[in-house]
């Protein structure tokens, strides 16, 4: 048998139906740790629960009173009692998160419960303080409460579960039996090629293939660094160099200051992949693959750019930006940004996450 060359690689148009690696990448693993289920840390989640909760007092205001001038005062009246109970209830919640976390789920949900009953509770004695309830109905505050903490444990719950989507197994066991085997093929063949002519460099190529899928396999965490995630889209780079020659050409822009910035395992390599598949892929010249970090304030901005060619190549099913996307913003909420453009050839994907 005729030993295998870097130019016998497997073309992506003789499978079909499959996934790329940045495809099976993106996807979370169905055996992530348990999500918080008291994650009231994130500014998101702080904002819609004060949402919410005045807008419960807005409505409660509106009864007893005549026109909308009168319902303005009394619900200004009630913010000063609601509002700092409410945020009594965030900060209790977050501070304790870790212990309260590792009670069973019963418990969760009657140690949330119990927390909203205090706040209702101490809203009631503000308001009694101020001189605005002459009897004060203590055992009505307790039981609002419990009842809007109940709510936000619905939501914080509900959150949960779409941070560790059990359901979701097998249908993430259905992707993974279908991903596409070219990328793993063309590696070894390029592997092999350069066995004999270079052997530290296809050692160099196999120890870098090793490590993606080292870091494909392993038990997920969370997050990540930013930096972590830069030296795993590096390797891949390395791999597709052999790949590619002189038809890839890559370009990084990284401010070390932007290292540290968390984000989820496996976020910037199926954005670098697409890249690739997108860009160098269909054009017989090749492209330019540009990968900037840089910090700003308490912001760190993540751009990765291509060179697409007009009319080249099959368009993506966009699994992989999805997958990036709603990840992102589940470790980050509101304070994540995410968005892509096409223009004058260049395909850029923007994120920014805080730092």
């Amino acid at each position: 048998m005729k030993p295998a060359t870097a130019s016998q690689n497997f073309d992506d148009s003789t499978l079909h139906g499959g996934l790329t690696l940045s495809d099976a990448l993106a996807v979370p693993s169905p055996f992530m740790p348990r999500a918080s289920l008291f994650d009231a840390c994130h500014v998101g989640v702080v904002l819609r629960v004060v949402l919410l909760v005045q807008g419960v007092a807005g409505v409660g205001a509106m009864f007893g009173t005549a026109d909308p001038l009168d319902w303005l005062l009394r619900f200004s009246l009630l913010t000063g009692g609601v509002l700092p109970a409410t945020l009594a209830w965030l900060i209790a919640v977050c501070a304790f998160k870790v212990r309260l976390n590792r009670l069973d789920v019963p418990w969760q949900w009657l140690a949330g419960t119990v927390l909203g009953a205090g706040a209702g509770v101490y809203a009631c004695g503000l308001l009694a303080l101020m001189g605005m309830l002459l009897a004060p109905p203590w055992w009505a505050s307790g039981a609002a409460g419990m009842l809007l903490s109940g709510l936000v444990l619905a939501g914080l719950f509900w959150r949960a579960k779409a941070r560790t989507p059990a359901a979701t197994a097998a249908r993430l066991a259905e992707l993974q039996s279908r991903i596409r085997p070219h990328f793993l093929f063309n590696t070894l063949n390029s592997a092999i090629a350069l066995v004999r002519a270079e052997p530290a460099k296809a050692e160099a190529v196999l120890e870098d293939l090793s490590e993606l899928f080292r870091s494909a396999l392993a038990d997920p965490a969370e997050s990540v660094t930013l930096g972590q995630e830069i030296a795993l889209a590096q390797r891949y780079l390395d791999i597709e160099q052999i790949r590619f020659g002189d038809r890839l050409r890559v370009q990084w822009s990284l401010d070390p200051g932007a290292d540290a910035a968390r984000l989820p395992p496996l976020l910037l390599q199926p954005l670098v992949e697409n890249a690739v598949r997108h860009g160098v892929e269909p054009s017989a010249s090749g492209a330019a693959i540009r990968i900037a970090t840089a910090r700003r304030g308490g912001t760190v901005v993540i751009k990765v750019t291509n060179s697409a060619p007009a009319g080249s190549g099959l368009p993506g099913h966009g699994l992989a930006l999805t997958n990036v996307r709603e990840r992102l913003f589940l470790l980050h909420d509101v304070q994540a940004r995410f968005r892509t453009t096409c223009k004058d050839g260049l395909f850029q994907v923007r994120l920014e996450i805080p730092l």
